[in-house]
């Protein structure tokens, strides 16, 4: 390329000479136009569709078509087409690699340091006040009045004061040094605990009885904390039987629509017919009607049929020995072994103890 100075216009002037062949004019007039070309390769008039490919390869064309319906039109995806997008596993590809740097043990270590301008941190389970705040419905649980849905009732009702003021609003949270007083009462909060005890024939399950019988108070009294039964055992049942002061997992576990499981091994004064046990699986209608166990069996080794294991969910009043009664037999030995997932294992007789964690959390997960 040549460059030409204009003296006249002041300024340089770019002229572009090219290496011309002798025929680069020859039969200029004679060419045939690009549309002629194309009529004579049978391509078509869609010059855009022509351009990716050469001499009508029609399988390459339809393979890329599905490959882009497939990966999603432009409007589709509410962008441009990306042909990078497209390819999820290329090289480079943002979407398999969504780091822009690879996290190294030394990184990882200095983020779980301290900065250098923290002087001191607190100890560890501290709180500040703020999070020490809680419900007060909450907190009338916690201490076993009641539980979280009655509690709402009762702060409605005006029932409820803090520091000598009555609380109505719903949600209001409390300080642990607040006064809080029920019904002119002051509620002292507990921790929350759950006892499991395997109660003996002969004692009530009710908290006072005022024919000062015995009560399954009497086999805690070493526990400090107010806690109830959950549930009823008669007089003559023995057994599983849990007793707390959280009176939201109180409702949860005595509500039937949780089909909590309760499984209990009896004896009866006679052994059990075929056809009656088929009765009794199948369900049978009683005076406040119609019932159906989970499960029943008879008790693997035992000398006669006279041991039975049934598995029942409902709550109804001595509901395990009307079914049998109303076949015409009697129970003369009821023991729950099994509630809610809680065994007695080596709880003997008369005895109790403090459920585990796990323990806990498996009860509040019921669903």
């Amino acid at each position: 390329m040549k460059k030409k100075y204009n003296s006249d216009k002041g300024h340089r002037k770019e002229k572009k000479t090219f290496h011309k062949r002798d025929d680069r004019k020859k039969g200029r007039d004679e060419r045939k136009s690009y549309g002629d070309r194309k009529e004579e390769r049978g391509r078509g008039d869609d010059r855009k569709s022509d351009r990716p490919f050469r001499k009508g390869d029609d399988r390459k064309r339809e393979r890329y078509h599905d490959e882009r319906k497939e990966h999603g039109h432009k409007e589709e995806r509410g962008g441009g087409f990306d042909r990078k997008s497209d390819r999820p596993f290329r090289r480079g590809n943002d979407r398999r690699r969504p780091f822009n740097k690879k996290w190294k043990p030394e990184n990882i270590k200095k983020a779980f340091t301290k900065s250098d301008n923290l002087t001191s941190s607190p100890s560890f389970g501290s709180t500040s006040t703020a999070s020490e705040q809680i419900r007060l419905n909450k907190y009338l649980s916690n201490a076993g009045i009641c539980s979280r849905r009655e509690a709402d009732k009762f702060i409605t009702a005006g029932v409820v004061t803090v520091n000598g003021k009555i609380i109505t609003e719903l949600g209001y949270k409390v300080n642990p040094n607040d006064k809080i007083q029920f019904g002119g009462n002051k509620v002292n909060k507990e921790k929350t605990v759950y006892i499991l005890l395997n109660k003996p024939k002969g004692y009530i399950t009710t908290c006072d009885d005022p024919q000062e019988r015995d009560t399954v108070m009497d086999l805690i009294k070493e526990v400090q904390e107010r806690v109830y039964p959950v549930g009823r055992l008669d007089r003559q049942t023995s057994g599983l039987l849990l007793l707390t002061n959280d009176g939201d997992l109180t409702t949860k576990l005595m509500h039937p629509k949780y089909n909590v499981p309760k499984v209990y091994h009896i004896e009866l004064d006679k052994p059990l017919r075929t056809d009656d046990f088929d009765k009794i699986k199948a369900g049978i209608e009683l005076e406040d009607g119609f019932i159906k166990p989970d499960d029943i069996a008879y008790v693997e080794g035992a000398k006669t049929r006279k041991e039975i294991g049934i598995e029942i969910h409902s709550g109804r009043n001595r509901i395990v020995r009307r079914i049998f009664e109303s076949l015409g037999y009697i129970v003369m030995k009821l023991d729950r072994v099994l509630y809610a997932g809680l065994t007695k294992q080596t709880l003997s007789r008369g005895k109790w103890r403090y459920l585990a964690d796990n323990e806990v959390r498996m009860l509040k997960r019921i669903k």
